[in-house]
């Protein structure tokens, strides 16, 4: 419409270039109108959800999306089609459609982050994390701030789950330290009148509540 527009305005021949939309194997649309969508600007799409978003791609649509966006050769998506195909639980493809995506748009920083912070999130040691690894991983996660002053001389952790709202009072937080529901930093409390303090801060700032499995409470420690 647009050459045409130019022809009969201009008087002037135009040439276009178009696409294929680009779709998933499911038939849904790949763009900003679909759920989950993904931004390039890490205001609406913090680098580690962005190399999350690549890196759970699935298995019927990472060659394709290697092939759209990404500089890798047609020898190395044909031997990552063929490691899909024969271990797809490695995920070798989905793992470096991710580093390769994410590093042309947030820079090789942010992909060695965003792993070290997946490593938090599936399987590490919170203690092992830095806070801003941990705020990064949990960034949808409700959080409260508490004066390190409360946590110098402990508080119950029955206390804080009430604080945070984990629980609704102190009976229920000790029910569910009895039942082994509740965690601080992913450590199963075992010790109903168990104490919290800022021995359990990570790098002296953040605490991280947990309520079953996927409940999270950030606890910001302002000095």
């Amino acid at each position: 419409m647009r050459c045409d527009l130019i022809r009969k305005l201009r008087g002037k021949s135009g040439q276009a270039v178009v696409m294929p939309l680009l779709t998933t194997a499911s038939g849904t649309k790949f763009g900003k109108t679909e759920a989950g969508t993904v931004w390039l600007d890490p205001a609406l799409t913090s680098p580690f959800r962005f190399y999350q978003f690549w890196l759970n791609a699935d298995d019927r649509d990472v060659v394709s999306y290697l092939k759209c966006f990404t500089f890798r050769t047609q020898q190395e998506i044909a031997a990552l089609d063929q490691a899909v195909k024969a271990h797809p639980e490695k995920r070798e493809a989905q793992r470096l459609l991710a580093r390769d995506v994410t590093e042309m748009v947030h820079g090789a920083d942010h992909v060695a982050r965003a792993e070290r912070a997946a490593a938090v999130l599936f399987g590490g040691s919170l203690a092992d994390a830095s806070a801003d690894d941990i705020l990064m991983v949990f960034d949808d996660a409700p959080s409260v701030t508490i004066g390190a002053a409360a946590l110098e001389a402990g508080m119950s952790a029955a206390e804080l789950a009430v604080i945070t709202s984990l629980c609704a009072s102190k009976g229920e937080a000790t029910r569910l330290i009895k039942q082994g529901g509740l965690y601080v930093n992913d450590r199963r409390l075992t010790d109903e009148r168990g104490m919290i303090s800022m021995a359990d801060a990570i790098s002296g700032a953040l605490i991280v509540m947990r309520k079953g499995q996927r409940e999270r409470r950030i606890v910001k420690i302002e000095r």
